[in-house]
């Protein structure tokens, strides 16, 4: 397989590849006749990076991963800072649905994992709403209606309800995971099960089935040509702004970084 630069930010890599290149690798690991086990794709953003650093297990499994776009906007600008850098921003969203466009026309199925279940219907006779997950496939399929969908299923279920999920994704024969439980629970939860998974290849995708559901706004084209999606996301969720203390400790380490020579 077609192997990239990989860079380091704050010691954790991150492929030097654009959109087209990415693309390029993703086409392979799903050309692949024989694999032993599933693909792991990750989408780091500055807020996975911190993380990383603190999550051994996180950052070994980033570290095997065969694809690592750079997501986050603070990854790009911490890679200019240290000296290294990467060629563009591919964020998560936008690679998915290429990744989908791709898909329809080589006819390999998709399966959606992730993001919150169907509400019950609170008065008898009512039906109950479809999960996100089911609600983000028929958008899609309305812009990629060859598209096939081998399967959906929602984000909330127990760890001892994993292997079942699992054998559903394998009896569906889909040949493409889309994993939506926020990191690091969707890149874990692939890690965990590559060698039991049949799909080629699996991607977390933190909120990408929330907005392609219409639960979830994407922030508008100013806030993402100027890297201010966080903003906006925090302007959604304000209850956020924990996780958002990551970006300012992150372009603090990386300062920190540059001028120690890499050991903080």
């Amino acid at each position: 397989m077609n192997k990239s630069k990989r860079v380091k930010i704050l010691s954790v890599p991150v492929d030097m590849v654009n959109a087209d290149e990415a693309m390029e690798i993703f086409k392979e690991l799903m050309e692949e006749q024989e694999c032993s086990e599933s693909s792991l794709i990750v989408t780091p953003n500055s807020e996975i990076i911190v993380n990383a650093a603190k999550d051994k297990e996180l950052k070994e499994l980033i570290e095997s991963a065969q694809l690592i776009i750079p997501d986050g906007i603070g990854i790009v600008y911490a890679s200019k800072i240290m000296g290294i850098p990467l060629k563009e921003r591919v964020t998560g969203i936008d690679f998915l649905e290429q990744i989908i466009a791709y898909l329809e026309k080589t006819g390999q199925s998709i399966y959606f994992l992730g993001s919150k279940p169907a509400i019950e219907a609170k008065e008898e006779g009512q039906e109950a709403r479809a999960s996100v997950a089911e609600m983000a496939a028929l958008e899609i399929l309305k812009k990629y209606p060859d598209l096939k969908i081998a399967g959906t299923h929602h984000g909330y279920f127990k760890e001892s309800e994993e292997s079942d999920v699992v054998e559903k994704i394998n009896n569906s024969g889909a040949d493409f995971l889309c994993v939506a439980l926020g990191s690091p629970k969707q890149e874990k939860f692939v890690n965990k099960y590559k060698d039991r998974l049949n799909v080629k290849a699996a991607i977390g995708v933190g909120g990408s089935l929330d907005v392609w559901a219409g639960t979830l706004k994407r922030a508008p084209e100013f806030y993402q040509k100027n890297g201010l999606e966080w903003l906006y996301r925090l302007i959604q969720e304000p209850s956020r702004y924990k996780r958002m203390m990551a970006l300012p400790l992150f372009m603090i380490k990386v300062i920190l970084s540059k001028f120690t020579g890499g050991k903080k």
